[in-house]
């Protein structure tokens, strides 16, 4: 993998003096690892992350934590646990209804219609860097509302990937809070959800559709294993990619999405400079990335 381009901050040292050169070094682990980079700006971000592993390991010097990254007997724990601190997301239930009514209104169908013509009565859903469970979950609730009416007869499937252990572990435990459901309309909340004290505990109807598994979208060899997606949903995940980083994960997205695919993106990201292979599509108050088939409108059938 390619060094990381460095960003320069002019101010950088007149804000709050010059960076540890050792914590610049620890920067270049992660990006190596995982993709994520993070500019001159936002190393107080990652000094702030480091001082928890520091704390963990009873020890005060970032040399000694550099080691213990990258030539110590537990470095790639010691990696995965940086990693855990570094890639907590927030997120909630039903986070885009607009997104969530295209799919099913529009893309669903569209899928169905080219797959029957072959006889395929399957579909496959990818929620990449699903963090705590929220959005793979809120797709299972609308796919199981529509499985007595256009899905009737179907086999689908929801796999969610993230690359923080602890917000996979959370996902499959499947008890949020208040805030995670405050989008959650009380049909939805009443019907697949169970009050435990002031949480609210998914019905397993729900849970036992999602499948989830920690995944680096930067490890090539994993990403072989994700192929035959019809849609694949990756909210607020590029943003931490440099430039390199994203091209490479949206190549991959490219390769697993089947002809005639989509790939849901957050609202405020766009593949504009990173990829032409996509169309773009537009949806009333949504816009996905379309991989073309052999049917597509000028499409390359690849």
């Amino acid at each position: 993998m390619a060094s990381p381009p460095t960003i320069v901050n002019q101010n950088a040292e007149k804000e709050s003096g010059p960076v540890d050169p050792v914590l610049v070094r620890i920067r270049d682990v992660i990006y190596k690892v995982c993709g994520i980079y993070l500019p001159d700006n936002k190393f107080y971000f990652l000094k702030d992350r480091c001082a928890r592993r520091l704390e963990a390991l009873k020890t005060d010097s970032l040399q000694v934590y550099f080691d213990a990254l990258t030539a110590g007997p537990d470095r790639e724990a010691e990696v995965r646990s940086l990693l855990n601190e570094m890639t907590v997301g927030e997120t909630c239930f039903f986070r885009s209804p607009p997104q969530l009514h295209a799919l099913r209104k529009i893309m669903l169908p569209k899928i169905m219609a080219a797959k029957a013509k072959l006889s395929f009565t399957r579909l496959k859903i990818w929620s990449a860097g699903c963090s705590t469970g929220e959005e793979p979950y809120t797709l299972a609730m609308i796919m199981l509302e529509d499985s007595a009416a256009y899905l009737q007869g179907w086999k689908w499937e929801i796999i969610a990937t993230d690359l923080n252990d602890r917000s996979i572990a959370k996902a499959k435990e499947g008890i949020y809070d208040s805030y995670a459901v405050r989008n959650t309309e009380p049909y939805f909340r009443e019907k697949y959800f169970r009050a435990q004290g002031q949480k609210f505990a998914l019905a397993p109807e729900v849970k036992e559709r999602v499948t989830f598994s920690r995944l680096n979208l930067s490890d090539e060899s994993k990403i072989l294993f994700m192929r035959g997606n019809d849609v694949i949903f990756c909210a607020n995940v590029l943003i931490y990619f440099d430039g390199a980083s994203k091209r490479r994960t949206v190549r991959h997205f490219y390769n697993n999405l089947l002809p005639g695919g989509y790939l849901y993106l957050g609202q405020s990201e766009s593949l504009y400079g990173v990829s032409d292979e996509f169309h773009l599509v537009h949806f009333p108050g949504a816009t996905a990335y379309l991989r073309p088939s052999l049917e597509t409108p000028g499409g390359a059938g690849r």
